[in-house]
C-alpha cells in the first residue's frame, strides 16, 4: 500500500469477491491504504447487505457490488450504504470509520452519507437496456465495467477484452448513461497508453492500472525468460 502512495494512485480496489478476506486481514489492508493515503474501493460478495456495512465501518472510502442486473438491485446496495431514513445501514461508530467514537454523532452520519464512494459493477449484457434508469438512481457515485462477465453473458467465454468493439460499444453506453447522469464509469486498462487514451476518451473516469498479481507475474515472466535465454541455459 506503501508503494501505492508513492506511485501517486488515487485509489486502490481491494478485492474481497474473488478472494478469502473476511476477517481482520481484511481490516489491516484498509488501514495501510488509509495510511499511504490512497483510497481503498473494497469490492464485497453481492446479496449481502451487511457486508457494506462492515466494509464501510472498517474504513471503506468506497464500495463495489458485483453483477448488478436492475434497478432495485442498484437501490438495494444504496439502502444497505446509507443511515435510515435513505437506507437501512446500523449505526456503529465505535469503528474505524468513525473514529472509535470520537466522531460526533449527527456530524458522522451526515458525512458516512456524502462521501464514500457506491459502485456497483455491470457485467451482464441484459443491464444496457436499463442503463439509464440505474444510473438515475439517487446514491450511486459509479460503475465498475467487468469486460470478462461480460463476454460470458454474450456466450463467447471470458476472451473479450477491452480492444474488442463489442467491449467498446457497451463500454460507450455505459459511459453515455453515466455522463447524463453526472455518474462515474471504472474500468481495469492495464498500462498500454493508447488504450488508456482511447478510454478515457469514451469517458471512463476512474481507470485501474492492472492489478498486484498481474504485475508480479509480468515482471518474473520476463525474468524467467531473460535468464532462460542466457548462453549454456536449456
Amino acid at each position: 500500500m506503501d508503494q501505492a502512495g508513492f506511485a501517486g494512485l488515487d485509489f486502490i480496489r481491494i478485492d474481497s469477491e474473488h478472494t478469502w478476506r473476511q476477517d481482520g486481514a481484511m481490516e489491516d489492508i484498509v488501514r495501510a491504504a488509509l495510511a499511504a493515503a490512497v483510497a481503498p474501493v473494497l469490492r464485497v460478495d453481492r446479496e449481502n447487505p451487511y457486508l457494506i456495512r462492515k466494509a464501510l465501518e472498517i474504513g471503506a472510502e468506497g464500495i463495489i457490488v458485483p453483477d448488478a442486473r436492475s434497478v432495485e438491485d442498484v437501490k438495494d446496495v444504496v439502502r444497505a450504504s446509507k443511515f435510515p431514513p435513505r437506507g437501512i445501514r446500523g449505526y456503529g461508530s465505535n469503528s474505524v470509520a468513525g473514529g472509535w467514537g470520537t466522531e460526533p454523532g449527527l456530524e458522522w452520519v451526515e458525512w458516512s452519507d456524502r462521501e464514500p464512494m457506491i459502485g456497483i459493477m455491470i457485467e451482464h449484457v441484459e443491464v444496457m437496456d436499463c442503463l439509464d434508469d440505474i444510473f438515475a438512481v439517487d446514491g450511486l457515485d459509479f460503475a465498475l465495467f467487468g469486460p470478462s462477465d461480460y463476454s460470458m453473458s454474450l456466450g463467447v467465454g471470458t476472451g473479450l477484452g477491452v480492444d474488442d468493439e463489442r467491449i467498446v460499444d457497451a463500454v460507450s453506453k455505459t459511459c453515455a448513461a453515466a455522463k447524463k447522469a453526472g455518474k462515474h464509469v471504472m474500468l481495469g486498462l492495464g498500462m498500454d497508453a493508447a488504450t488508456v487514451k482511447r478510454y478515457a476518451d469514451i469517458g471512463v473516469t476512474m481507470m485501474e492500472m492492472g492489478n498486484d498479481a498481474a504485475l508480479v507475474r509480468e515482471a518474473w515472466t520476463v525474468a524467467a525468460k531473460t535468464v532462460a535465454a542466457l548462453p549454456g541455459r536449456s
